[in-house]
């Protein structure tokens, strides 16, 4: 035999009496080593239901779970009974939870290790809580769609509650392909046992329609929520592309054919609006953005335009975003809130990959509804992977969920809240990919350490990655001596003349009040005085320095103790570049002197 053992710990969760049929779904006639536990094996609850056996690779051994319990592998015991028979015992974080008919069915007698289509068919006489699954066991029969929930194998089902079929409309919407779109054939997928975000294809994946499969899982303050999403990445006029989420409700229900998640609404159904997909569940993945959104009342600005428009993307902070302290503090300050929430709306579609397309060739940046404020991204690849960043107002956000589908445009979902600093000038420099170069350039004689002090407000312009490749390519000696360990004067000379250290943080609306295109303004910094013009051209800022005008690429870049500055250009004198050069000459100089020296006095000895 092999005795499969929850922890006391796994007990305490479950909270619920052990009875005799429990204790046989946890016991298979077979002495099943670590080796061995593959696939499935027999239990010994009545009709035999089998246990799914996952192994998930891993470079130094394989995590082996059973249903969704995962078996503690140093644990494994075995022995030899008195009768000469081998017993094997494997020790599991969660009791295993077996299918089982209150009583009697609509066919006389109780249904024991049942198929999908069978538990679907005769699901009222099945311990699934308040759960109800009448509307899509309708659809299945209706669409003749019966043997792919009866087809022999290890497949895992979704099956939506009746509670997901409202508005009855919604029901219409799902026809054969749907429907298909519910299984992913050939995997017997539980939920702790299956990595975040991995993409498995459905039955929904041929020519025309594509469409792909994966978990999630998300905090709403202390309970982990775990959602399924489909992502039909290819679509017709009748599948929507992009991604639907609904929440697992009841997870991991074991059959005959593989595993049924109970979901809170049906797939790849794309019949809401962003503000529906929002307030659709109050303790949904973003219900924390819902209520900021309703704090400022119900005929807000904001809300009326997400209702209102036809062509819009959203980025929504998570739940969790919302818990940080700065974040916190700005919810009471309601003009402030109102142009922080327009900061994360975009009045056109902005699907993944068409901001991934955009951005290839150079950072693309995307207006937002806050005037003149615009959103810059970032693709980052690992492998096959791709991760997108977004920053609005300093904050780097990753979206976390991309391309949830709606009616009237899409929505992201994001880590952080844009607009609401959380990171000093030093750190903001440290991890913008955009800021590299001037990062590395301030390593020198420790300039960049200043830029934590938190007693003074930083107003700095910093030039991209970009400018400093523009500058490279015209004047390459230069470029090269400022990273070298006997140019740090120099480059510390001109990083100076980019920083402002004051009492305040002048934001580029500060400095066009300041100094307009007749009057320059004058601003101390640590190595001469910076007498700046600033003009407004196609919603562009441009600052006039040293009789030239340069792009502000990302104005009002904002941290805790300043405001960053993008610029496409350094402030770079002939003096510097020529300072460079000479101290150069001077340094070979100074070497070829020494060695004809060492060359005269070898000679004379």
């Amino acid at each position: 035999m092999t005795l499969f053992a929850p922890t006391n710990a796994a007990f305490q969760k479950y909270n619920r009496e052990m009875d005799d049929f429990l204790v046989l779904y946890h016991i298979s006639n077979l002495a099943t080593t670590l080796s061995n536990l593959d696939y499935s094996i027999s239990s010994e609850l009545d009709g035999n239901p089998p246990l799914w056996v996952t192994r998930r690779r891993d470079r130094l051994h394989d995590d082996i779970y059973v249903n969704n319990a995962k078996v503690d592998v140093s644990r494994s015991y075995q022995a030899t009974n008195r009768n000469g028979k081998r017993q094997v015992l494997h020790v599991i974080d969660q009791v295993l939870r077996p299918l089982l008919p209150h009583g009697p069915s609509s066919i006389g007698s109780p249904v024991y290790n049942p198929n999908a289509y069978q538990f679907l068919e005769h699901s009222d006489v099945f311990d699934i809580s308040q759960h109800r699954l009448r509307s899509f066991r309708q659809k299945v029969n209706q669409l003749q769609k019966k043997d792919v929930f009866n087809a022999d194998g290890r497949h895992t089902f979704f099956i939506p509650v009746d509670e997901g079929f409202k508005p009855t409309t919604r029901s219409d919407l799902i026809d054969a392909k749907v429907v298909d779109g519910h299984v992913i054939p050939q995997q017997v997928l539980f939920t702790h046992a299956t990595p975040d975000s991995k993409d498995f294809e459905s039955m929904a994946f041929s020519d025309n329609v594509k469409v792909i499969i994966s978990f999630s899982t998300a905090m709403n303050g202390k309970e982990e929520l775990t959602y399924v999403k489909s992502n039909t990445v290819a679509g017709d006029t009748k599948h929507t592309r992009g991604v639907v989420l609904a929440e697992i409700v009841r997870a991991n229900i074991p059959v005959k054919n593989g595993v049924v998640h109970l979901i809170q609404r049906p797939l790849m159904v794309v019949d809401t609006t962003v503000v529906d997909f929002l307030k659709e569940k109050e303790d949904g993945p973003l219900c924390k953005f819902y209520e900021v959104i309703m704090d400022l009342g119900e005929k807000n600005q904001f809300l009326n335009e997400l209702n209102l428009a036809k062509d819009i993307t959203l980025f929504a902070p998570s739940n969790d975003a919302w818990n940080e302290n700065s974040v916190q503090n700005i919810l009471r300050d309601h003009q402030k809130l109102r142009d922080i929430l327009s900061l994360h709306l975009v009045r056109e579609r902005l699907p993944l990959d068409v901001i991934i397309q955009n951005n290839m060739n150079q950072i693309y940046q995307a207006p937002t509804a806050f005037p003149r404020k615009y959103l810059y991204f970032n693709v980052l690849n690992a492998g096959n992977n791709q991760t997108l960043t977004v920053e609005g107002g300093g904050v780097n956000a990753t979206v976390t969920q991309p391309n949830i589908a709606a009616t009237n445009g899409f929505v992201h979902i994001i880590d952080r809240v844009l607009g609401v600093p959380y990171t000093t000038v030093f750190e903001k420099m440290k991890t913008d990919p955009m800021l590299n170069v001037t990062y590395k350039l301030g390593k020198r004689q420790m300039f960049n350490h200043q830029l934590n002090d938190l007693e003074h407000r930083y107003t700095y312009f910093v030039p991209r990655d970009h400018a400093w490749l523009k500058f490279q390519i015209k004047h390459p000696s230069a470029y090269n001596a400022l990273f070298k360990e006997d140019f740090g004067y120099y480059t510390k000379q001109i990083l100076e003349r980019h920083l402002i250290r004051a009492g305040r943080a002048y934001t580029i609306s500060d400095l066009k009040v300041l100094a307009n295109e007749t009057h320059p303004f004058v601003l101390p910094t640590a190595r001469d005085p910076l007498r700046l013009r600033v003009k407004e051209s196609d919603k562009n800022y441009y600052v006039e320095w040293n009789g030239h005008w340069i792009h502000v690429f990302r104005p009002d870049v904002e941290c805790t103790n300043g405001i960053i500055h993008v610029l496409d250009e350094p402030f770079v004198l002939e003096s510097d570049i020529r300072a460079t050069g000479d101290a150069r000459a001077l340094t070979h100089s100074l070497a070829v002197l020494l060695m004809s020296f060492l060359f005269v006095r070898i000679i004379e000895e």
